[in-house]
C-alpha cells in the first residue's frame, strides 16, 4: 500500500516535518492504525540496520526516533489497548545522570520492536524503578548511565529489586560509555549493551528464553 511505504520511507529518510501529514493521510484513507504502526516500526528497524552498518550515526538514530515518536503520538487514540507486546520493559537513566539521548533512542527502538515501554525518564531513584516493575509486572529493567560517578546506581537498583523480592523476576540490561560486560555483572546487572540496536537484540533473546 502506497501510504504505508511512504510512512516507512519518511522514517528512514528522517523526514520529521512530513510524518504527521502522512500518518493523518493514511488514517483518513481508512488504513488500520496497527498497519501504520508497523510501517513506522519497519522504518525504524531499517534505520537500526543502517546504524549497524555505520551508514547512519547517533544524530540520525535520534532524529529517526523522534520521527517515529511523532507518528506514534498521532496513532495512540486509534490503537487497541490490548495490542499484544513481546514483553514489558521499565527503562530509565539512573539517579544523578541527566543524559537521556541514548535512553530515548533505546526506548524508541524497543517500542518499534514490539515491547511495551514504561519510560521513567532521567535521574530516577531506585525506589521509583522498583515501584514501576511491581505496577507493570515488568520483564526487563533497562538502565542508562553515561557518567562514571553514576554507574554505582545500577548496583543500587539491583539491590533494591532484590530487597523487594523482584530480582529473580526481571533481567537487568544496562548501557553507557563507562560500562562493559564485566563491570555490568559486578554491579549486579545481567547484560551490558554497547548501543541501542544491541539492546533490542538482547531484549529479544531474554524474552525468547522466558517464552
Amino acid at each position: 500500500m502506497a501510504d504505508l511505504q511512504k510512512i516507512k520511507d519518511l522514517v528512514v529518510q528522517l523526514e520529521i516535518d512530513d510524518i504527521a501529514g502522512a500518518v493523518k493521510g493514511a488514517l483518513d484513507d481508512k488504513v488500520p492504525a496497527e498497519d501504520i504502526l508497523q510501517a513506522l516500526s519497519d522504518g525504524m528497524t531499517e534505520v537500526g540496520k543502517l546504524y549497524e552498518k555505520k551508514e547512519y550515526y547517533l544524530p540520525e538514530l535520534v532524529l529517526a526516533g523522534e520521527t517515529m515518536t511523532t507518528g506514534i503520538e498521532l496513532l495512540k487514540p486509534h490503537l487497541k489497548a490490548d495490542r499484544a507486546s513481546k514483553g514489558t520493559i521499565v527503562i530509565s537513566t539512573v539517579k544523578g545522570d541527566l543524559h537521556d539521548i541514548g535512553k530515548n533512542v533505546a526506548a524508541t527502538l524497543l517500542q518499534s520492536a514490539g515491547f511495551k515501554i514504561v519510560d521513567l525518564g532521567k535521574d530516577v531513584e531506585p525506589k521509583a524503578i522498583v515501584d514501576a516493575v511491581k505496577a507493570n509486572s515488568a520483564d526487563i529493567v533497562a538502565l542508562s548511565s553515561l557518567l562514571t560517578m553514576t554507574v554505582v546506581e545500577i548496583e543500587n537498583v539491583a539491590k533494591a529489586l532484590k530487597e523487594a523480592g523482584l530480582r529473580d523476576k526481571v533481567k537487568i540490561i544496562c548501557g553507557g560509555a563507562p560500562l562493559n560486560q564485566e563491570l555490568a555483572e559486578k554491579l549486579g546487572a545481567d547484560f551490558n549493551c554497547d548501543d541501542a540496536p544491541q539492546g533490542v537484540d538482547v531484549a529479544m533473546k531474554i524474552m525468547s528464553m522466558k517464552g
